[in-house]
């Protein structure tokens, strides 16, 4: 078999294929329809198979040609790919966009900020890490990512520019079968420091030695928001959930909202922000996604 195959002789078999004859390929590329069967019979010769039965009036794919057709078409896909993502490069376009969110961010707002992103860069691949607290400020701190949805308090950094997006409402929710959803109105600190508390943490230096919102004297301290919920659910303790996360839990009874006295309002409401390094400019895709989140926020 003689490997010199040609992007040109993929092209006039999967033209062929599509208009149903050499003639109608002809006419499509501008080409002698000579030429064209002339490619297709070389095509075949080469890789030592017949791609179209020539019995009937029209060309018709062999079984050969049927199987082959599908790999051609991904690899006319892959080349128009590989041109695009080159010229884009070649323009000073980010082959890769890093981002950082932090595990209360809206999921349902980044999901409609990604398919929009998509569209309007096919070719550069988002890369999205997750993480909670001052551990996603850190991964834009560090360089690691471009972009980083965190809490307003840890991207309060002299290196970062940060844009205020939305606020992220917390519940102080516990399970129904729990001991302090029997407690209707407000619920002393004495009273709560008997239950224990679920606390969200992370492994930053941005947030070690502080707490938010912590009132209990027995507390779980969990990485994960997910596993947070979770242990709501079970009634392993009580803690504050955002909004988003828990409503379909409280209107069907799983989880019951409850008043602990002292739940300030500064742990109440978090400000998420973006936030990028000061020092180092976005490229056209970031800038627009940065643009996007911004736009989209009732916060502008």
């Amino acid at each position: 078999m003689n490997d010199g195959l040609t992007l040109d002789q993929i092209q006039l078999l999967l033209t062929v294929a599509e208009e149903g004859s050499f003639s109608g390929a002809a006419r499509k590329l501008r080409r002698a329809q000579s030429a064209v069967t002339y490619g297709v019979q070389k095509l075949e010769r080469q890789i030592g198979v017949a791609l179209f039965d020539r019995s009937q009036y029209r060309p018709v794919l062999t079984e050969a040609g049927r199987a082959l057709l599908a790999r051609a078409r991904r690899i006319a896909e892959e080349t128009a790919a590989f041109r695009d993502q080159a010229r884009s490069l070649a323009g000073g376009l980010e082959s890769e966009l890093t981002l950082v969110l932090d595990s209360m961010f809206p999921m349902p707002r980044m999901v409609d900020a990604l398919r929009a992103f998509t569209d309007a860069f096919p070719t550069v691949t988002p890369r999205i890490f997750v993480q909670s607290l001052g551990a996603s400020a850190e991964l834009v701190l560090n360089g690691t990512c471009m972009i980083g949805l965190v809490p307003e308090p840890f991207s309060d950094q002299p290196a970062l520019k940060r844009y205020p997006l939305s606020t992220v409402q917390l519940l102080p929710v516990v399970a129904q079968h729990h001991p302090l959803a029997a407690i209707e109105g407000p619920i002393p600190t004495d009273v709560l420091r008997r239950y224990v508390q679920l606390v969200l943490t992370d492994r930053s230096a941005l947030t070690e030695g502080r707490d938010y919102g912590v009132l209990s004297t027995q507390t779980w301290r969990l990485a994960d928001l997910g596993t947070k919920h979770a242990m709501l659910l079970a009634g392993l303790g009580w803690g504050s959930m955002p909004t988003h996360l828990v409503a379909d839990d409280v209107e069907a009874g799983r989880l019951k909202l409850i008043q602990p006295l002292e739940f300030e309002d500064r742990t109440a409401r978090l400000v998420m922000t973006a936030a990028h390094l000061a020092a180092r400019p976005l490229g056209p895709a970031a800038q627009w996604l940065l643009n996007y989140l911004r736009a989209q926020s009732p916060r502008g």
